[in-house]
Formats: structure tokens, sequence, C-alpha cells
């Protein structure tokens, strides 16, 4: 089973994670930017971060044979602080980058004035760096949030086929589908979904442009829950293909509009010293 999470946040997870993710099949990853639970009060900090995103952890993800990616922008949780405000107009040299497969998580926290000028704006540099674009539904009123998200995307210049909706469930999963958008799904082990309701969902609304992922953070989550999906699948009668699709073909598909998609993971540009997989710098 070969395994490409196409949501997880692994600057929050550890190096054993990889090495057990390796095992599980996992091949590839995209890592998103994303609001760390600390809010961040200074623009610098977000550059830093995402530097890390492009250097560090590609690096850390290669030494165990994952393919790592990125997404970058200004999350919807702190779009609304003025003192984030100005990444917004750094963001266009971070997504020229190799690397960066999309633009996000973008999307709704609160369902703010802010967050709709954020969003606007963000959708339009996807369309400038001919980026796809992944949007973060909101966790409160995600039915509304979604109905929102749906409305500036479509005012927007972005094909609404190069769009993921993330972290659907039930209440959203049937409007996310009539859109034509990409239906992204988060598997936790105590909330958003579960590897058999999601089961369920791909009985009734199909394997069509839907991605499972972990959305593994610094909270309750684990990064093997895409297999766990996977195994589910095979239980309840989907065939391999099947789970070939949805857990490694649609991402690429996905993620493969950027034009920037490397599947093979990177060899590490040196060799680790005396044992150490954490290098600290050469002679």
């Amino acid at each position: 089973m070969r395994i490409f999470d196409p949501h997880i946040h692994m600057t929050s997870r550890t190096t054993d994670d990889y090495r057990a993710m390796y095992d599980a099949g996992v091949r590839a990853v995209v890592e998103p930017s994303f609001w760390l639970g600390q809010p961040r009060t200074h623009p610098a900090s977000f550059y830093d971060y995402f530097d890390a995103l492009l250097g560090w952890e590609p690096f850390r993800a290669a030494q165990y044979g994952i393919a790592h990616h990125c997404t970058i922008a200004l999350n919807p949780k702190e779009a609304g602080d003025p003192r984030c405000l100005p990444v917004l107009e750094e963001l266009p040299r971070y997504l020229a980058k190799d690397g960066v497969v999309a633009v996000g998580e973008i999307g709704y926290d609160s369902m703010t004035p802010a967050e709709d000028r954020a969003l606007a704006a963000q959708l339009q540099m996807a369309v400038d760096h001919e980026l796809p674009a992944m949007v973060h539904t909101p966790h409160r009123d995600k039915a509304a949030g979604l109905a929102r998200t749906l409305d500036v995307v479509r005012e927007s210049d972005l094909p609404i086929e190069h769009v993921l909706i993330d972290h659907l469930n039930e209440t959203t999963v049937a409007a996310a589908t009539d859109s034509g958008c990409w239906r992204g799904f988060s598997i936790y082990p105590d909330t958003k979904m579960d590897p058999d309701r999601m089961v369920a969902l791909l009985r009734s609304h199909g394997t069509e442009r839907v991605l499972v992922n972990s959305a593994a953070d610094w909270g309750n989550s684990d990064p093997l829950t895409p297999r766990r999906v996977g195994e589910a699948m095979l239980a309840a009668g989907f065939t391999e293909d099947d789970v070939d699709l949805v857990l490694w073909r649609n991402p690429v598909e996905f993620y493969g509009l950027s034009g920037r998609l490397e599947l093979d993971a990177a060899e590490p540009a040196a060799p680790t010293h005396e044992g150490n997989s954490v290098l600290r710098g050469g002679e």
C-alpha cells in the first residue's frame, strides 16, 4: 500500500514518526503552513517557519525515504491579526519557490471581514503563480463556512477544479461534491472523521477527487490514520485499486497541478556525522 499524506504538519512531529510512516507505506507528504498554537506577533517569525518548511523538513523527511512538499499561506487563524498582515506582501517570493505545491492553508476561522480579504487575496496569488489552493474549513459553523468559502472561490479567477476543500465531514460533503472542487477529509483519533465514517462516505459519494489525510499536528492526532483508512476500505470490500486511487493517485493528481511535484525523495545533501541523524553543518 503506497500512501501520499496530502496534509500533515511534520513540524510538530518527531523523527520517529517519519520512520513509522515509511514502514506504513508513506512515501510522500504535503505540509501546509498553519497556526502553531501560540499566536505569532511578528511577520519575521512566519518567514523563519516558511524557510523551515522549504529546507529543514524536506531534509529530515528525505533521511527516511519520504518526499516532502509544502503549501504556503497566511493561515485563517492569524489572518485577522493586523500584526500579521505584512506576511501577505511577502508571500509571492515564497510561492515562487520549488517545493511549494499550493497556496494554503487559506479559508476561514471566525468568518470575519479580515478573513474575507485574506482569502480573496491569496486565491488571486494562486492564480498569479499558477498554483492550486488548499482551503481550510472552520471548526465552528462548518456548513456556513463552506458556503461562504465557495462564494469567495466562485468570485475569484481560480478554477473550482484547482481548489481542495479540506476538513470535510457528513454535513459538508454533499455541497463540496456539488461544487466540483476536490474533497479533503482529516482522520483523527477522537475528532473530525474516523476510518469507518470515511469508508461510509466513500461508499455514498465515491472515490473521485477525494484526498484522505492525517492532518497530524501537536494535538491528539495520528500520522498513520491514512493507512488505517486503506485497511478499512479493503475490509469493507473496496479493491486495492480503489485504495491506491484515494491514498496515492488522487493527491498526486491534485498537487501535480502545480507542476512542481517530485515524488522521489532527494538524498540528504550531506552524510550524517558519527550516526547522528541531525546535521549541524560541515567543515
